[in-house]
């Protein structure tokens, strides 16, 4: 069976979306921090495919990669629309505050990584949190594995500031 005819017969369009979803709606979720539009991205990207199966080339790399690289434009495509509907005086507040001190670790470190610019944040949800290898993340993010090795770098650089100003009890 080719590849097309996988993703236009139903159970094997079914098998493909039980094995891969749960990496997009994370994927999603670690962008977005919103599970509504998690699903909704989800949702989008298995829809897209079936109608643009021949887009995937397996010999360019891992499927998964694929889907997360389609999640990854479906969000920023998001991202765009909504800052458009954002009303002027609601300021820029891009970064997100973080958690007070009775937050537990777990979610200071999330906030911490929410508050990253959006191209540090998608390598640091890919390999350090979905444990993706450097080659899937830069095929997801169609840029060099280079390119993903030194923003990882750079943003586990910000964590790591970041992080000790907030135990050192500085603002952020």
């Amino acid at each position: 069976m080719t590849w097309s005819e996988t993703i236009r017969d139903r159970e094997g369009f079914t098998s493909l979306y039980r094995a891969h979803q749960p990496a997009v709606y994370r994927f999603s979720l670690s962008m977005s921090r919103d599970a509504a539009a998690a699903a909704e991205v989800t949702q989008d990207v298995f829809v897209w495919l079936i109608h643009h199966p021949d887009s995937f080339d397996p010999a360019r790399g891992e499927l998964s990669s694929f889907l997360l690289g389609v999640a990854r434009k479906f969000l920023l495509k998001r991202g765009r629309y909504e800052r458009r509907l954002v009303p002027l005086d609601e300021g820029g507040g891009v970064a997100a505050e973080l958690p007070a001190d009775e937050a537990g670790d777990v979610e200071i470190l999330r906030a911490a990584i929410a508050a990253l610019p959006p191209r540090y944040r998608e390598v640091v949800v890919l390999c350090d949190l979905d444990g993706r290898s450097y080659e899937e993340a830069a095929m997801a993010l169609s840029c060099a594995t280079g390119t993903v090795r030194s923003r990882l770098h750079r943003a586990r650089q910000f964590l790591e500031r970041k992080l000790k100003k907030k135990s050192l009890g500085c603002p952020v």
